[in-house]
């Protein structure tokens, strides 16, 4: 209990207050500059799922006209996957 009360008088002290935000600071910035590369990386990555998706939905489309076949319609499960792409990939 005394380390408690310790702690909350450090804490009403400015100066312990402006070296724990620096330090917070301090870490935050680690942090973001260690996974940057890593939400560039995943932007990227579902740029070109995105790119790949459309074009494979294309040729599907025209291999349809192709062979004259239709798809039947989708299923609950189908279309609630297509739901939870498009949420996820809005580009599609």
């Amino acid at each position: 209990m005394e380390a408690e009360v310790d702690k909350l008088e450090l804490m009403k002290n400015p100066v312990t207050l402006l070296k724990e935000l620096s330090a917070i600071k301090s870490r935050y910035q680690t942090l973001h500059t260690r996974f940057k590369p890593i939400a560039v990386e995943q932007k990227e990555t579902k740029g070109h799922i995105c790119v790949i998706l459309n074009k494979t939905m294309t040729m599907i489309q025209e291999l349809q006209k192709l062979t004259d076949m239709e798809l039947s319609p989708l299923t609950e499960e189908e279309k609630t996957a297509e739901k939870q792409l498009k949420s996820h990939m809005p580009d599609l």
